[in-house]
């Protein structure tokens, strides 16, 4: 069995998709049908502009999705459909990209979704208010044991469970700071600040849930053609009313990727591709299940050799 998994937020590089739109007249029509619904030349920042502009949150995340969905488009050209997937899942943004690789969206609704949700992530917070900090060499437990040591009355949640020995703890950065320093004194083999500009996957976003729960209600979801594993689950949902009240919760609540991984393994998936930018999705795979193989896509050639596996 196999799983398609879609790349979150830090996965942009200026010149994503650019040698896949070239190669795939339906790669670039998915960049086409992005601009346009954006109103906006996003394919253009996205091949030729800077690496800052692209990172905004606002901008990086229909960016992230539009590139999955021209893999998928290249990878459809090559005779590879969704449904030669018996799951999909995202990371957090990359949740978006699944629903829409597996139906339930359009591409032009996922962009301007995933548009609001950045705004709305990003206007939650104030810049320097919170922070997100990845914990290396503890698990999730232990993490989530610091993080409410570190809390002192301010925000500190464990908001990423990315593989056995990676979690990602958001909230107030002060609290942050106190879970970086607690967490070394636990024996983490590394704490580090992350390069973000919003504390994403906690409470603190509450505002940016609220505003996702209104530009939910006015898009068509439909029922996935491939089962969709929801972070905040670690388990599939194919009900378009639940997906949409989970889209939502999302917002504030963890992204089980470990147990994600682990529940698609368990029902017997053996093959993950990772579809669109990067390869920072295979790498955790690997980590949590090393049965899995894990692949990425993001190339012509790349979707070249996964259909010949696939089709073969």
């Amino acid at each position: 069995m196999r799983a398609f998994v879609f790349p979150g937020q830090g996965a942009q590089t200026i010149g994503m998709g650019k040698a896949l739109a070239d190669a795939y007249p339906a790669a670039k029509a998915v960049y086409d049908e992005v601009d346009e619904a954006l109103g906006q030349d996003l394919s253009g920042l996205i091949w030729n502009g800077n690496i800052e502009d692209l990172t905004l949150t606002a901008n990086a995340q229909p960016a992230l999705m539009a590139t999955s969905m021209a893999v998928m488009r290249a990878l459809e050209t090559e005779g590879v459909t969704v449904e030669a997937a018996s799951f999909v899942a995202g990371h957090s943004l990359g949740e978006y990209s699944a629903l829409a690789a597996a139906g339930a969206f359009t591409v032009a609704d996922a962009a301007r979704l995933l548009r609001a949700r950045g705004e709305a992530m990003q206007d939650a917070v104030p810049v320097g208010v919170g922070a997100m900090a990845a914990i290396l060499g503890l698990d999730f437990e232990a993490v989530t044991a610091v993080a409410a040591e570190a809390a002192q009355g301010e925000v500190c949640q464990a908001a990423n469970d990315n593989d056995p020995a990676q979690v990602v703890v958001s909230g107030h950065k002060a609290a942050v700071e106190r879970a970086v320093d607690i967490a070394k004194e636990k024996g983490a083999k590394r704490a580090l600040l992350l390069p973000v500009s919003a504390p994403f996957h906690c409470s603190l976003m509450q505002p940016a849930a609220d505003a996702m729960a209104g530009a939910l209600a006015d898009v068509a979801i439909a029922a996935p053609k491939v089962a969709v594993v929801a972070n905040v689950l670690a388990h599939a949902e194919s009900d378009p009313a639940t997906i949409r009240s989970l889209l939502v919760q999302q917002i504030t609540g963890s992204v089980r990727w470990r147990e994600s991984v682990a529940y698609m393994a368990a029902q017997g998936v053996t093959e993950v591709y990772e579809i669109g930018a990067g390869k920072a999705l295979s790498g955790m795979v690997k980590r949590i299940d090393r049965g899995l193989v894990a692949t990425a896509a993001s190339t012509p050639e790349d979707v070249v050799a996964v259909a010949t596996a696939i089709n073969s």
